[in-house]
């Protein structure tokens, strides 16, 4: 299914240099052997690429490419300015010239390139465009009517959607979930407290429930409305979100109906809020906006992505406050940071990810042999280190540490470190310690004792450094740059050992977040509600473990290898939970498990490799469609891309595949389809935020992960 979005190969007429690719050898189908013999155009391919990463760098030492959503971003801040009246400002206009850019040509809006309608993103990208002046009456708005009205119309938007349908009048709140104050005085030791919701569902949910206390709602011209969505009568729509079809089965089997008893709480909650019954709301409305209040600072808006910030606008013009106050105005320009203007385009970016993109670009280069004294890589890791989190998060509520350590996603958002971010970044300060005294003048290494208990503040990670230098100066001055990437990585280690879950797995951002009810409450439906262990989030873990030489026989080590060996599924590859999917998960899952010491050749890891090698498409490519998440049979299915082809070898290399057809032929792939400045074009969508419910792009991926993967190959063919 065409998006709608330009693809590369709409582009077959451009004469620029830099968007062609210039083939240089067979690729050869996947029945044959592919013995290497261009080891000059793999030298070639990698030092492009090197060239074209360096050249991104920010003079401030970091990486940060665009990371493109979908519709709802540009729809809901077109809402956004719809609820403070600016509607027909140029803002406006040009996002919504973007959402008609991203149209289906069958007239809807989805989530990814290539993906099915979503109802919930088509009816609000339609309200947007009406808001902003388009005619009803327009062929395409017709179109997206008609599509809308097929996939079953206003009534079966989601419950976020019914929020923003609420704020302009178009529902009542009494059709929206009861979203109650009262859950911020529910203390941390009783069940459905706020900290046991995944972090970024308590970010949205905290200036939600102020939302609820004050219901307020704009009355808009009529001609604006969008009463031609309703498949039946306004005044009929249902009371009751209906079950989500995005949320996953819950893993422990119940015979109860979890979600019709959470639907009939919400009904009699509301009734009892008619009732006038409320002694606790001034108490618990003032908490929320103190727990607002407090994690404002150090953070790029309220958890520093997109939908909170949205939510903290209109909870502050609930409390009175005027759009000019310090802290509405904070908002505001953290959302307009967030836009990407081009000509009378506008679109906007979930966050940023520049964290994210700074560990694995210095990976990619530091494999690709940048040396670790270059000035980029200096740059790059003196600003890792200043993102370092050094303040106590959310993650105290449930963590076995309290001492602060680890890293975030974006450019200020202290309170959430994660799991994810802090190990590639443990990684990459690994990798930039001097490791050969053939090549640099100091080795470092790690001591990690296997009885150390992570929880006892008196004891550490400790590392050994020896080397030498010209003189006692030049000595002092080497271990003053060495001292602090040894301390960030050990308090990184410190940190992420005490975010180990009960099951031996890790999740984002909070330990033990699995409290699985919470998807059966009425406002569950984003599929985001919990932040349980993951397989690649995980075996992600080992492999920094390994950076750090945790032993193998540690216990915290051993039962994350039995957790990352349960979730293995019986066609013998592994779910991915934050890249498309189960390449990501399967690649990962391989790394992390032989880095920290399980045998390549163990049935298992050998099973997977299989897997992974059936995969392989006749270009020598893989790739794998969102559309696995809904339908798993369609696992390692889907166009060939950059990154994921990267993540297969990758996998494969780990496994001990170096010289084998199907890494051959990948490499082929990845340097064929490489373009003349370096870099690779990649159309899908390969990141993922809530499976089933919203996927990412990272634009760097393309270019950092191909580079890690053919340095890798050289490297270890040598």
């Amino acid at each position: 299914m065409n998006s709608g979005r330009l693809r590369a190969s709409d582009l077959s007429n451009s004469s620029a240099a830099e968007n062609e690719t210039t083939p240089t050898f067979k690729i050869f189908p996947s029945t044959e052997a592919a013995p290497f013999d261009h080891p000059d155009q793999l030298l070639k391919g990698i030092a492009r690429s090197r060239d074209y990463l360096l050249s991104l760098q920010d003079p401030d030492g970091y990486w940060c490419g665009e990371l493109e959503g979908d519709s709802i971003l540009e729809s809901e801040y077109i809402l956004l300015l719809a609820f403070l009246g600016k509607q027909h400002s140029e803002e406006a206009i040009q996002c919504a010239n973007y959402l008609l850019d991203i149209q289906m040509p069958e007239g809807g809006w989805n989530m990814y390139p290539e993906g099915p309608i979503e109802i919930s993103a088509a009816v609000k990208a339609y309200f947007a465009l009406k808001l902003t002046g388009h005619s009803p009456d327009a062929e395409y708005m017709q179109r997206a009517r008609k599509a809308i009205l097929s996939a079953g119309g206003v009534e079966a938007v989601n419950s976020f959607t019914r929020f923003y349908l609420a704020l302009l009048g178009v529902i009542p709140y009494s059709k929206c979930p009861a979203v109650p104050p009262e859950l911020m005085l529910i203390p941390r030791w009783m069940p459905f407290n706020i900290f046991e919701m995944s972090a970024w569902s308590r970010t949205i949910l905290v200036p939600l429930s102020i939302l609820w206390e004050y219901r307020p709602s704009v009355t808009l011209p009529e001609e604006q409305g969008i009463n031609e969505l309703f498949t039946g009568s306004p005044e009929n729509y249902p009371r009751n979100v209906p079950k989500s079809e995005a949320l996953d089965s819950l893993k422990k089997k119940t015979w109860f109906d979890w979600h019709r008893f959470f639907q009939v709480v919400d009904q009699g909650f509301k009734l009892v809020e008619n009732l006038g019954i409320k002694p606790f709301r001034k108490r618990a409305v003032n908490k929320a906006y103190q727990w607002m209040q407090e994690r404002f600072d150090h953070s790029d808006g309220l958890g520093a992505i997109f939908p909170p910030i949205i939510w903290t606008v209109i909870a502050l013009k609930c409390l009175g406050e005027d759009e000019s106050s310090p802290d509405i105005q904070r908002a505001l320009k953290e959302l307009k940071k967030l836009q990407i203007k081009d000509g009378d385009r506008i679109r906007l970016q979930p966050c940023k990810s520049p964290v994210w993109d700074t560990a694995i670009s210095t990976i990619a280069l530091r494999e690709a042999g940048v040396s670790n004294r270059h000035p980029a890589i200096r740059q790059s890791v003196k600003w890792l280190l200043s993102q370092e989190a050094r303040i106590p998060g959310d993650w105290v509520n449930s963590s076995k540490s309290q001492t602060p350590g680890g890293w975030y996603f974006e450019f200020n958002n202290e309170f959430y470190p994660d799991v994810d971010d802090t190990t590639m970044v443990i990684m990459a300060l690994r990798r930039c310690l001097p490791k050969n005294l053939k090549q640099d003048q100091w080795l470092t290494d790690f001591l990690v004792n296997p009885e150390w208990n992570p929880y006892e503040e008196d004891l550490d990670t400790e590392a050994i450094v020896a080397g030498r230098s010209e003189s006692r100066e030049q000595a002092f001055a080497d271990l003053e740059l060495l001292q602090p990437m040894i301390g960030a990585i050990r308090r990184g280690v410190h940190w992420v050992l005490g975010m180990q879950n009960k099951d031996g797995g890790w999740g984002a951002f909070d330990r033990d977040n699995d409290r699985e009810l919470f998807t059966q409450v009425p406002f569950a439906d984003h599929n985001a509600m919990v932040d349980p262990s993951t397989a690649d989030l995980t075996a992600r873990v080992l492999e920094a473990f390994a950076d750090v030489q945790l032993p193998i026989n540690h216990p915290a080590t051993q039962r994350a290898i039995q957790y990352v060996w349960s979730e293995q599924e019986d066609d013998h590859c592994w779910y991915g939970r934050w890249g498309i999917n189960y390449l990501y998960g399967t690649w990962q899952s391989i790394v992390g498990l032989v880095e920290i010491g399980i045998p390549a050749d163990d049935p298992r890891i050998v099973r997977a490799v299989g897997w992974l090698k059936s995969k392989q498409q006749p270009s020598g490519g893989w790739g794998e469609t969102a559309d696995s998440y809904a339908d798993p049979s369609l696992r390692g299915q889907g166009e060939a891309t950059p990154s994921q082809t990267a993540w297969a070898l990758m996998g494969l290399m780990a496994a001990g595949e170096i010289d084998s057809a199907a890494v051959r032929r990948g490499i082929h792939y990845l340097l064929e389809t490489q373009k003349n400045d370096g870099n690779w074009d990649e159309e899908p969508f390969t990141g993922t935020g809530f499976p089933k419910v919203f996927y990412l792009k990272y634009h760097l991926y393309r270019t950092y992960f191909p580079l890690m993967a053919l340095a890798r190959f050289e490297r270890l063919r040598r």
